[in-house]
């Protein structure tokens, strides 16, 4: 950005200022798609599949949690019912595609799974996720409605709660976290999974090969093709920093404040909910400030005696994110008319774009 003095008063050159805005002010550059486990993210009131650079990875987690599911109550000895995952994925097709349709009807769209079976089964990898991961981390004892109603709330959260960015409508909650932290929330005699959950059959080596298994999966998953390894050292960072600051200040017990790191449960959080592309900044410096966020959120949680901290962190994290995403265009328009004050020109300047908001990158 360059000024010039003609006459003692100040001028900018308003390209540069815009150039200077979007650059360094606006933080990121112009992106495609990534809505993640929205149903593709409006645009201009149209639904789509997910777009083909986060197909992969939505392939990818949708099989990995399919796996991790069938060996779990084969094997690992999952608490649920073998029909509890069943279930919870047909009733979240359901729900999904009736909402889809109405959403396409109103808007006089086509809807987003229209296009052949594969166009069907890309669009559905989101809610196939969302249900399977509500079946596995919920204990409903042997009620199976506590699980429907996680579902049901995680679809419904995507099609409901969304929020315009650049012209398009997205959802920015994370589904599967939402629909599980609604449903602790609303139903105290609905618990997480005990700690044993996950390896309830094994012993010996598998006890901690099973952990390490899930814990290479996870971060090559998310080194090579979600990108989310910056997010996830600010949270297992911030998770450290958090316990640390507890046990200084609090006199919380050390130990007992980072114990929850080696768990299988912590490590599924950190690799497969978390890191959710559709719910996360994109930009690796914010990526370090959501995961940091989220940590800090969950220490105050556990200083003020809250239960299911992670998934509580991780709902109010996303809802900051989102204000963050509302307030954009104001403190634009703020900045805006700043450097034009300062300009001491009575004219306007170039807008300065709103590509690098895309998404809160």
């Amino acid at each position: 950005m360059t000024t010039s003095h003609q006459g003692g008063v100040e001028y900018v050159d308003d390209h540069k200022v815009d150039r200077h805005l979007t650059r360094h002010v606006l933080a990121d550059p112009p992106v495609t798609d990534t809505a993640g486990s929205t149903p593709g993210g409006a645009v201009n009131g149209t639904q789509a599949a997910p777009a083909a650079s986060r197909l992969k990875p939505l392939r990818m987690f949708a099989m990995s949690i399919t796996a991790f599911t069938v060996v779990g109550h084969l094997l690992l000895g999952f608490e649920q019912s073998p029909v509890t995952p069943i279930a919870a994925v047909c009733f979240g097709y359901v729900i999904d595609l009736l909402l889809e349709y109405l959403d396409a009807r109103a808007g006089d769209r086509k809807p987003g799974y229209a296009g052949g079976f594969g166009q069907l089964v890309s669009y559905l990898l989101p809610t196939h996720i969302a249900a399977l991961a509500a079946a596995m981390l919920l204990w409903g004892n042997e009620s199976l409605w506590p699980y429907l109603f996680a579902v049901t709330v995680a679809v419904t959260s995507k099609h409901l709660i969304r929020i315009k960015v650049n012209g398009r409508w997205r959802h920015f909650l994370n589904p599967s976290n939402f629909g599980i932290a609604a449903t602790l929330l609303l139903f105290p005699w609905v618990g997480f999974v005990p700690p044993y959950h996950f390896t309830n059959n094994v012993t010996g080596a598998l006890d901690w090969l099973v952990p390490l298994g899930v814990l290479m999966a996870g971060t090559m998953l998310n080194a090579k093709l979600t990108g989310r390894w910056p997010l996830i050292l600010g949270w297992v960072g911030g998770f450290g920093a958090q316990a640390v600051v507890r046990w200084a200040v609090l006199d919380h017990s050390l130990v007992a404040a980072l114990v929850p790191m080696t768990g299988v449960a912590f490590i599924l959080f950190t690799n497969y909910m978390i890191t959710d592309p559709g719910t996360t900044p994109g930009r690796p410096r914010n990526q370090v400030v959501f995961g940091v966020t989220a940590a800090a959120v969950y220490g105050l949680l556990v200083a003020w005696h809250v239960v299911f901290g992670l998934f509580f962190a991780l709902v109010i994290t996303c809802m900051l994110r989102g204000l963050v995403l509302v307030s954009a265009p104001w403190c634009r328009q703020a900045i805006t008319e700043s450097l034009r004050r300062r300009a001491g020109r009575g004219g306007s300047i170039v807008p300065p774009s709103t590509a690098g908001v895309d998404g809160a990158r």
